[in-house]
């Protein structure tokens, strides 16, 4: 027989052979919390591990990262580099160095201001010459004598020749008339012919030491004379040394151009040469320049050098004139870089820009900003080709 269910009545309790689960209203919202915070922390893991890679390979390559942080940062793709203005022709004027002379400073007498325009030919500068002209008196005085010496010496020898010549002529006559004597030996008396015989043996001897003595006076007159030659042309030399000293107290311009003049040191302070100034021997104190064509010299460090190239155009703006901007294009690059001035690591090249055009302000030693055009490196490829140089160059200089 089967026995009946169960009832069960809200008034009775919970049958021991099911238990019945309860729970509480709060229970469900929990649990969601609970998975709210799993999916955050997972989130939050994620973007902490794309920061550290993020971090990492900005580590490995700063330079590429930079390079390209700064070309996102610079929409109209424009590199600004800062150099010094300076002439493509000019030359160097150099106080003179003076031959066979200890010269401590040379005094200037006249001088061209700066600013003037020269052509070539035209005196620069004129240095006081009055010790050089004194040299030249005194050597020419001095080669006049020794000239006036040589030729006295060669009349004395030629007077000394003609001398020697005639007593060795009349000695060899002398031979000649006791060789003839004693050919009549067979004829004289014995005493005759031993007295031609010692007349024959003197004449003989008188004539060999004539002959050797000849030969010996000669070579002591052409050796004496040859001394005094000497001494003159040494003295010709030095007079035509100081009288090219006297040719170099004056400085003409090499080329048709623009003084400009030199900073130098000078009586303990820097500045200008003027008229009545002393400088030193070989001391570059002035330039010829030739405004016509101007360029200037940057120094592009090895982040930016990578995305420069010959032929790119730029501008030229000069610190001193704001006004003036002049059209540019880039016109050379040092293979090779330079140390850099607070770290061996860092290289810094050398560019020249080439300035298309001209005006009367755009002058040498002048400060410059050079704004290279760079839009045309400026692609994805270009991008990563100039990050991918950038990096090597930085490899290289570490």
């Amino acid at each position: 027989m089967h026995s009946a269910p169960s009832i069960l009545t809200p008034d009775s309790g919970p049958s021991p052979e099911r238990p019945e689960i309860l729970e509480s209203p709060g229970g469900g919202r929990d649990r969601r919390k609970t998975r709210t915070w799993m999916l955050v922390a997972i989130v939050a893991a994620v973007i902490l591990l794309a920061l550290v890679a993020y971090l990492t390979i900005g580590r490995k390559s700063p330079t590429a990262s930079n390079s390209t942080v700064a070309l996102s940062k610079n929409p109209g793709q424009v590199l600004r580099l800062k150099g010094t203005t300076e002439a493509v022709q000019s030359r160097a004027i150099l106080a003179p160095l003076l031959s066979g002379q200890q010269v401590g400073s040379l005094t200037i007498i006249h001088l061209t201001p700066a600013g003037a325009k020269v052509k070539k030919g035209d005196p620069l500068v004129e240095f006081d010459r009055q010790a050089q002209m004194r040299d030249v008196v005194d050597k020419r005085a001095e080669y006049e004598k020794l000239v006036a010496q040589v030729a006295e010496e060669q009349a004395k020898e030629s007077a000394a020749r003609a001398k020697d010549d005639s007593e060795l002529k009349q000695a060899e006559d002398s031979l000649r008339k006791a060789e003839l004597e004693m050919q009549k030996t067979e004829i004289v008396s014995r005493i005759d012919a031993e007295k031609n015989q010692e007349n024959l043996d003197e004449a003989k001897a008188t004539f060999q030491q004539l002959q050797e003595t000849y030969d010996l006076k000669r070579k002591a007159a052409l050796a004496a004379i040859r001394i005094l030659e000497i001494q003159r042309d040494r003295t010709q030399q030095t007079m035509q040394h100081a009288q090219s000293n006297s040719d170099l107290m004056q400085i003409h311009s090499p080329i048709d151009g623009v003084v400009v003049l030199n900073t130098i040191w000078k009586q303990g302070t820097m500045g200008e040469v003027q008229e009545g100034d002393q400088v030193r021997p070989g001391v570059p104190f002035m330039q010829v320049v030739n405004p016509a064509e101007m360029q200037v010299r940057v120094l592009a460090n090895q982040q930016d050098f990578p995305i420069l190239q010959s032929g790119q155009p730029a501008k030229v703006r000069l610190d001193a004139y704001p006004e003036l901007v002049f059209p540019a294009r880039l016109d050379q690059l040092s293979p090779i870089g330079e140390n850099g001035d607070f770290s061996n690591k860092l290289r810094s090249f050398v560019v020249i820009v080439s300035i298309q055009g001209n005006d009367p302000k755009l002058m040498p030693d002048l400060s410059a900003a050079v704004d290279v055009d760079i839009s045309g490196k400026t692609g994805s490829g270009s991008t990563k080709a100039a990050a991918s140089g950038a990096e090597t160059g930085a490899r290289s200089g570490s």
